[in-house]
């Protein structure tokens, strides 16, 4: 089946307002007629390479407008971008580059040194830099770009060809390239737009790392519908909170600990004037309750929260605007998504039990790239992908996340989820933040273990922590360890590093023995 090439993701918008801020950054602003020509001047540059249909090329940016034009450019010829987290360390970096078979490279010279390690193993035929490089001869992309045609015969594609291939973080285990259709990524974009209401009146603040799926998808569904997008180098409170001032913005984008941080500055900076924020947006990390009511008294803006997975398109759920939403949970499934709560047995279950969460719709991976073994463990053949989360609905269908099925901690037969241990934690007044993991136990089988972050200046004990439990929920859940921390380590998406958790909680025994 025919369907149009995800690159001409802007055509509407290039077509209706032509003259309109697209991309915004700093000081420079590209209309959409402008980042159209530029989206086809890239696609002709990949092409000078002798990128075609189906190659793939990894994109190593940071938050760079650049990186929009080359991820489209490269889906107008027809070829794969695969945008790489430009923290992971060398080898995991490597292991992609190997996997995906890309011949090319397109880099921003900030990131050279590390580049040129790829250079030395002889990885890539193609280096081409976004800025000055020196350690290794690499082509010029802006000189190069400059030189290309703003015509372009856009490749014709069908709505299951893979249009972009993003890789799993690879924290448990080497990443997996998740293969996203251009049928599948203009369904949810225009879900999306759809459920968020977002216009061509509106303004998007995106602060998140590009290379992630949440500020992707929030880019594709901004551009779907002709808004503008504020694109900011990173997270920096101050930095966010001005340019909701002086840009105008509408709504932004981002996961619980970049609102945290947000939160933090703004009580102590109270001026700034948010008016213009309509609603905010909050996803791909568990989202406590404590932090959406926090959220909601101090900003006074609608919170929507959503979940989602890489490979399960990747938003499955999201809360609507105007809708009656619940706080705590995500919402209910897009337009077209299907979902299923399944036992361990493979059956259904009702309503308030809690499940493996599979997921049915066009936005659904079509597998892992060169993974035939687990594409067939995780994908059923009629088109379910098992996401490993754990999931409840309620009565009326709406979503609460219990956590990682691999996370459930099977207490001598008795069954706790990390995430409902941490809700309630969140609720002692003294507590900013926890996390809770699972640990052997001789004769359990398995414990909680919480890491506490205490609140400023608050006196808090292991047994405080302990006895508010007691006091609030099941005997047989109460951690039975609390570490405090000054911050809980992130990954370089801003979800907690579990991985990073264990080992300090390693650390510890081997010490106290």
């Amino acid at each position: 089946m025919k369907a149009s090439n995800f690159g001409l993701l802007i055509d509407q918008a290039v077509r209706l307002h032509p003259d309109k801020a697209a991309l915004i950054s700093g000081e420079q602003t590209w209309t959409y007629a402008e980042l159209n020509d530029r989206m086809n001047k890239a696609g002709n540059l990949f092409k000078s390479f002798g990128v075609k249909r189906g190659d793939r090329v990894a994109v190593f940016f940071g938050n760079d407008l650049r990186f929009i034009e080359i991820i489209f450019g490269i889906m107008r010829i027809g070829a794969i971008p695969v945008p790489v987290n430009v923290k992971l360390g060398d080898d995991h970096l490597a292991y992609i580059i190997r996997d995906c078979g890309a011949d090319a490279i397109v880099f921003h010279a900030s990131f050279e040194e590390k580049i040129s390690r790829l250079y030395e193993a002889g990885l890539l035929k193609h280096y081409i830099g976004a800025g000055s490089t020196s350690l290794f001869p690499a082509h010029s992309y802006d000189e190069l770009l400059a030189d290309q045609p703003a015509g372009l015969a856009v490749a014709e594609v069908r709505a299951e060809d893979v249009c972009y291939l993003p890789y799993t973080s690879g924290s448990t285990g080497k990443p997996k390239g998740c293969m996203l259709t251009h049928g599948g990524q203009y369904w949810i974009s225009e879900a999306l737009r759809t459920v968020r209401k977002v216009s061509h009146e509106d303004r998007a603040l995106i602060a998140v790392p590009l290379y992630h799926a949440n500020a992707m998808v929030n880019i594709q569904m901004s551009l779907r519908a002709g808004a503008s997008i504020v694109l900011l180098p990173g997270v920096d409170p101050k930095n966010i909170l001005e340019s909701v001032q002086t840009q105008g913005c509408t709504f932004m984008t981002g996961v619980p600990a970049m609102y945290q941080m947000i939160l933090s500055y703004y009580k102590e900076n109270p001026h700034y004037d948010l008016s213009s924020l309509r609603f905010i947006l909050c996803g791909s990390s568990e989202v406590p309750l404590e932090l959406v009511q926090e959220l909601e008294r101090n900003l006074r803006v609608d919170i929507l929260e959503s979940y989602g997975l890489t490979e399960g398109g990747p938003v499955v759920f999201s809360s609507s605007r105007g809708a009656h939403n619940r706080q705590g949970s995500p919402g209910h499934p897009l337009p077209g998504c299907r979902v299923r709560v399944v036992g361990e047995d493979g059956e259904d279950l009702p309503p308030g039990q809690v499940g493996e969460l599979w997921v049915k719709s066009p936005g659904v991976a079509k597998g892992y790239w060169n993974l035939p073994e687990v594409n067939a463990s995780r994908f059923t053949p009629d088109g379910w992908l098992k996401t490993g989360d754990l999931v409840r609905l309620d009565e009326e269908g709406y979503a609460y996340i219990a956590g990682r099925k691999d996370d459930m901690i099977n207490i001598g037969g008795e069954k706790a989820y990390p995430k409902e241990i941490q809700n309630l934690l969140l609720k002692h007044p003294n507590i900013a933040n926890v996390c809770v993991i699972a640990k052997a136990h001789p004769v359990k089988g398995q414990v909680p273990v919480a890491f506490v972050v205490p609140t400023e200046d608050s006196e808090l004990s292991a047994k405080d922590v302990q006895d508010y439990f007691f006091q609030h929920g099941a005997a047989y859940a109460y951690p039975r360890e609390v570490y405090f921390l000054d911050e809980l380590p992130l990954t370089g998406t801003g979800k907690v590093d579990r991985t990073k958790l264990t080992s300090l909680l390693n650390e510890n025994d081997a010490n106290a023995n």
